[in-house]
C-alpha cells in the first residue's frame, strides 16, 4: 500500500498511530490485571466489525450489559470465552476525517496457525453466525452464578446484575461469524500473520464461506 499525503497528513504515519485495536485490547486487559488501569472504562462511541471463519471456544458465558460513552449507554450482549481458537479473523473500522472516511482492516489467522485468545470478552449489539453448536449448555443461569465460562468480567461487575439472565456452555463452535462490536478485551491475544491495511474509503470484512 502506498502512503499518501494530503493536507500535510502522511497516511503511513497515520496507520502507525492508529494502533491495531484487537492487539491493543490485550494490552489493556493486562494493564487491568496489573492494577495499572481502572477495570471500568468508557468505549469510543464507534462500532467496528469482526468476522471469523471459525471460532472454537472452551468455557462460554453470555450475558447482557451496557457500554457507556459520551452519548449514553449502549446495550450489548457480552460473549466471554475462557480459551478461543479463531481462524480467518478480520476486523474493520471506519474513521471519519476532514479528508473523508478512512478504513482500517486487521487480518490474522489465515494460515495453519490460528489466532488464540485467553479470557476473551466481546461486547456486541449484533451477531450473525452461519452455524452454531453449543456443548453442555445451560440457559437462564444467573449471570453471577456461571461456572463453565469466565463469568462476568471485572469491568462489567458494576454494570451487570448478578441475578440477571445468562447462558453458559462447556464449549462452542461457530462457523461464519459476523458481528458488530463496541469493545473487545482479552487477557492474552496471539495473532499469527497479522496484517493491517489503511486506505481512504469504506472498509469491510467478508465472512469466509459466504
Amino acid at each position: 500500500m502506498k502512503s499518501q499525503a494530503r493536507g500535510g497528513t502522511r497516511w503511513k504515519r497515520f496507520a502507525i498511530v492508529m494502533v491495531p485495536s484487537v492487539a491493543a485490547s490485550g494490552a489493556v486487559a493486562v494493564a487491568i490485571a496489573q492494577g495499572a488501569l481502572a477495570a471500568s472504562f468508557q468505549v469510543s462511541g464507534q462500532q467496528f466489525q469482526v468476522t471469523a471463519g471459525h471460532i472454537h471456544g472452551e468455557g462460554f458465558t453470555q450475558y447482557g450489559s451496557v457500554d457507556p460513552n459520551k452519548k449514553g449507554p449502549n446495550p450489548v450482549a457480552v460473549v466471554g470465552l475462557s480459551d478461543a481458537d479463531i481462524s480467518s479473523l478480520c476486523q474493520a473500522v471506519n474513521v471519519p476525517t476532514p479528508f473523508g472516511e478512512v478504513g482500517m482492516t486487521l487480518k490474522a489467522g489465515d494460515g495453519d496457525t490460528k489466532v488464540h485468545a485467553k479470557g476473551l470478552y466481546i461486547d456486541a449489539d449484533d451477531l450473525q453466525v452461519r452455524q452454531a453448536q453449543f456443548n453442555d449448555i445451560d440457559l437462564g443461569v444467573a449471570a453471577g452464578s456461571t461456572s463453565k465460562g469466565p463469568g462476568i468480567s471485572d469491568g462489567d461487575r458494576k454494570k451487570t446484575s448478578p441475578d440477571s439472565f445468562a447462558q453458559q456452555a462447556r464449549s462452542v463452535d461457530f462457523d461464519g461469524v459476523n458481528q458488530r462490536a463496541w469493545a473487545t478485551t482479552a487477557g492474552s491475544f496471539t495473532l499469527p500473520g497479522l496484517h493491517m491495511g489503511v486506505s481512504l474509503g469504506h472498509a469491510e470484512c467478508k465472512v469466509p464461506g459466504n
